[in-house]
């Protein structure tokens, strides 16, 4: 059986910097998950997502919802 999914596992020891959401313009963050040679963006406010490899700039995972309905 597989363990269950825990969002944001291990984050906290990793490098943090504090961005604006490229979908919304609020507050977000970007994670470097150094260990994986990943980077991940992520936006509390319109729920967007964006993991890529940072030696390559591949997108490995991304969610990028619509503003529709967004109050700005």
């Amino acid at each position: 059986m597989l363990p269950a999914f825990t969002p944001n596992r291990g984050i906290t020891s990793h490098p943090r910097q504090a961005i604006r959401c490229p979908n919304c313009g609020s507050p977000a963050e970007r994670y470097y998950l150094l260990e994986s040679q990943l980077t991940r963006t992520q936006c509390p406010t319109c729920d967007y997502l964006m993991v890529t490899c940072s030696r390559t700039g591949n997108v490995v995972e991304a969610y990028s919802p619509g503003l529709y309905g967004y109050p700005h």
